[in-house]
């Protein structure tokens, strides 16, 4: 069953840090792999923030994300448009706000559900549904209308992502398997 990567002899709590690093890191990677679109681009970013969250559980994984925002709140240019601490202005802010708690949820969901691919993909899926009310939260605040979050975001995107999280979800044991193995 997932769990959380525990504090053991072979899992010391140096090499959760550097288990949360790598994805941290892999988010900023993710977040350069873009289609350019309006108000928000398209990203890999959904896939390896769910994958954080089903590969280092709940806590870990959205600590990842919390890393990714502290590199955006530094002003380093991380985000998909380089626009460093900018980005919280920005269309994409609810959406960036929205990692940890997509990444917590994904975590939260499959250590409760268990080992089966579907599990997976359901706590993937529902992970993004959360992202999505962040984003569209915000995208309202700023004064997109409802309509042009459905067709210029939920519609162009929500099913990519929902293959992005089966994708995270057929991948997680395999990358939990290798850093237990690290």
């Amino acid at each position: 069953m997932l769990r959380t990567l525990p504090v053991t002899q072979r899992f010391t709590l140096p090499a959760r840090l550097a288990a949360v690093a790598v994805f941290t890191l892999l988010t900023v990677l993710s977040a350069r792999v873009q289609i350019e679109m309006l108000p928000v681009p398209f990203t890999l970013q959904p896939l390896v923030v769910l994958f954080a969250g089903l590969v280092l559980g709940a806590r870990d994984g959205a600590l990842s994300q919390i890393g990714y925002l502290w590199l955006i709140a530094l002003n380093l240019p991380v985000d998909a448009r380089g626009l460093g601490a900018a980005a919280f202005a920005s269309p994409t802010a609810g959406f960036l706000i929205g990692l940890k708690a997509a990444a917590w949820t994904a975590g939260v969901l499959a250590q409760r559900g268990g080992d089966k691919l579907w599990v997976r993909w359901l706590a993937g899926a529902a992970a993004l549904v959360v992202l999505y009310a962040f984003g569209g939260a915000w995208l309202l605040v700023i004064g997109r209308t409802p309509q042009i979050i459905l067709d210029n975001v939920i519609r162009p995107l929500f099913g990519l992502d929902l293959i992005k999280a089966f994708i995270a979800a057929g991948l997680a044991e395999s990358g939990r398997a290798l850093i237990t193995r690290l």
